[in-house]
């Protein structure tokens, strides 16, 4: 990213590059920079001009000045001719792919919608629960703050969590996300990960022993990762797979050109440009699963990872009902990326930056057979320049929606689906866009009943409505 988280970088970056300012003045997601744009040569991202949703994202580089959000053409599931300006919120939705699933989600038979939810947030960036049956959501603020917004949509006055005074805020620096541990109804354990001034990424752990804000000194160090050099590239998103095991998504150490300097994304002897799974249920912060696909290598290979040659997977989500984990991976100079890993598998090589989406990128000669290729892209500059990830709908309020895959772009905020089905047996699926939206997409988020969420980094939390055409 290259959006403030995303760059803040999530744009291309998933943050910086790609895309606008963020509420320090630099994207959350960094996307592709444009071709005379050269990255920061230290870890210290630009200064502050102006906060989210003053511009629309458009540039890839944090030094660049915002333009207009790009969008598509109504009628087309593939790349535009050229960029238009954001439509309005009600244009129809695309007539979808030309052969649509015989059975399963068919997007030209969805009328999507959004109703709001909250407004007036600090720059969030995620939107989750804890599983508990309260109805409760928790709104990540970028700043620090873990907001809670009850079931009859208020929101409390004070925080879950307030860590401002350790957080950075600075290119795509910032609280990313938090996951409430499978058994929080009983537990109370929730984990955040956050990166500083220095870089650094931490994992903690947290307790809530009944108080309405749980004291900051109280987290447990689980895993600490030092982004060198760079500020851009965190990833971010965390979660608890089928299996119990926590999974997050580190980006690759940043750096925009000529794209992934130090190599970590094919390195695997860090933990950069990785999906990392470990156990936090024992005495220790963590322990290696045994079967993770370097445990006991004795290769130099780093045990924690469980999937490799990703960029900056700024989000991620496991389908509830295949345990698929879906990934959004910013893209650099081509490709937003959306990749699966199905249950159980580990070890993928997602191919950067060897590759970028279904081409070789810095290897002209690189092999397409040694990498696992997307389950569809889009072009960085075309359709948006940060691609925010999604969640496979298996909730029930919108039967129309089930088993579509959704996500968004944080440059352009609109909302596109795919049938989930398709992309995990064939490898392959074509998207098309559901709606036109004004708001800076920085996440989907879904609740305990499977429903889904647009979070607007200029502020709002949306629920996303269907009925059927």
């Amino acid at each position: 990213m290259r959006f403030p988280l995303i760059s803040f970088s999530l744009c291309a970056v998933l943050v910086v590059a790609a895309c606008g300012p963020s509420a320090s003045g630099t994207p959350i997601i960094s996307g592709p920079p444009p071709a005379a744009s050269q990255p920061p040569a230290a870890s210290q991202p630009p200064a502050a001009s102006q906060p989210p949703g003053v511009s629309p994202p458009a540039s890839t580089d944090p030094s660049a000045s915002p333009g207009a959000p790009i969008t598509t053409d109504p009628a087309s599931s593939s790349s535009p001719e050229s960029p238009a300006p954001s439509g309005d919120p009600t244009d129809p939705p695309t007539d979808g792919p030309s052969d649509p699933p015989a059975t399963g989600f068919d997007p030209r038979r969805v009328e999507l919608a959004l109703e709001e939810v909250v407004t007036g947030l600090d720059s969030p960036v995620a939107v989750t629960h804890a599983g508990d049956g309260t109805g409760t959501l928790y709104v990540v603020e970028r700043a620090g703050r873990i907001r809670v917004l009850g079931s009859d949509g208020t929101l409390a006055k004070e925080p879950l969590l307030d860590i401002r005074d350790r957080v950075d805020t600075q290119g795509e620096r910032g609280l990313h996300y938090v996951v409430f541990h499978p058994d929080f109804a009983t537990n109370k354990r929730f984990f955040v990960h956050w990166t500083d001034a220095n870089d650094r990424s931490f994992i903690q752990e947290y307790t809530s022993e009944g108080q309405a804000t749980v004291p900051r000194d109280s987290g447990r160090d689980i895993l600490t990762i030092d982004h060198p050099k760079y500020w851009n590239h965190k990833g971010g998103w965390m979660g608890f797979g089928p299996d119990g095991m926590l999974y997050i998504a580190v980006g690759d150490g940043g750096g925009n050109s000529p794209g992934d300097p130090f190599g970590n994304g094919q390195r695997r002897t860090e933990l950069l440009g990785n999906i990392l799974r470990i156990d936090v249920d024992g005495d220790r912060p963590y322990a290696i699963p045994e079967d993770n696909p370097y445990a006991g290598s004795g290769q130099g290979r780093q045990p924690e990872i469980w999937a490799y040659g990703l960029r900056n997977p700024w989000r991620a989500s496991f389908d509830a009902e295949t345990g698929a984990l879906w990934i959004g991976d910013v893209g650099q100079d081509t490709s937003e990326e959306i990749n699966v890993i199905p249950a159980g598998e580990g070890g993928l090589n997602f191919g950067w930056s060897d590759m970028e989406g279904n081409e070789c990128h810095l290897d002209p000669d690189c092999d397409v057979a040694d990498h696992v290729l997307p389950v569809t892209t889009y072009g960085t500059r075309d359709e948006g320049c940060a691609i925010t990830g999604g969640y496979v709908y298996r909730g029930a309020a919108n039967p129309v929606l089930t088993g579509g895959y959704l996500f968004t772009d944080y440059c352009t905020g609109e909302i596109w689906g795919l049938d989930a089905a398709t992309g995990l047996d064939t490898g392959q699926a074509e998207y098309s866009r559901l709606l036109r939206t004004d708001h800076l997409g920085v996440s989907l988020g879904e609740d305990e009943a499977g429903e889904l969420y647009l979070v607007d980094f200029a502020g709002g939390i949306y629920r996303i409505t269907a009925t059927e055409r």
